[in-house]
């Protein structure tokens, strides 16, 4: 398992940042590698959403974790030829009110279960990658819940 997480103040309401994460179509313009997504089925726990990445790659993905307005989690599978059904990755999205200033802590976070021990080392070799990735989407989401 490798997990990778990253965390942001956002200046607005719980409400509003929830607005935007938990919507699937929403996706591909904070969530950095993601080109298209689109619910499948149903909604909240259990929803099925289909997640196309940037370089093509499609994953179908299952919501499995859904407290609204603070947490949304999702598990994608790898489809396809070659595809191994331990690969995996969860994406969970944390939102935690700032009493404060009334704004937002978002906490974002990806594990990976990788198909084996050569995927684990790549895995492991790219992951300053993985955490400029989520800094950028935690930067897009935060200019999207700002605009409201």
């Amino acid at each position: 398992m490798i997990l990778v997480e990253r965390s942001t103040h956002v200046a607005a309401p719980v409400e509003v940042v929830w607005d935007v994460v938990q919507r699937a179509e929403q996706l591909p313009a904070w969530l950095a590698g993601v080109r298209a997504a689109e619910v499948l089925s149903g909604e909240g726990f259990g929803r099925r959403q289909r997640v196309q990445a940037g370089r093509g790659a499609a994953h179908e993905a299952e919501v499995i974790a859904y407290q609204e307005p603070t947490l949304i989690g999702w598990r994608e599978r790898a489809k396809g030829a070659g595809a191994r059904a331990e690969a995996r990755t969860e994406i969970y999205v944390q939102l935690t009110s700032d009493e404060e200033d009334g704004g937002t802590v978002v906490r974002l976070i990806v594990v990976r279960w990788p198909a084996g021990p050569v995927k684990a080392a790549l895995l492991r070799l790219g992951l300053r990658r993985v955490g400029a990735d989520l800094e950028d989407s935690l930067a897009r989401l935060t200019d999207l819940a700002a605009v409201g």
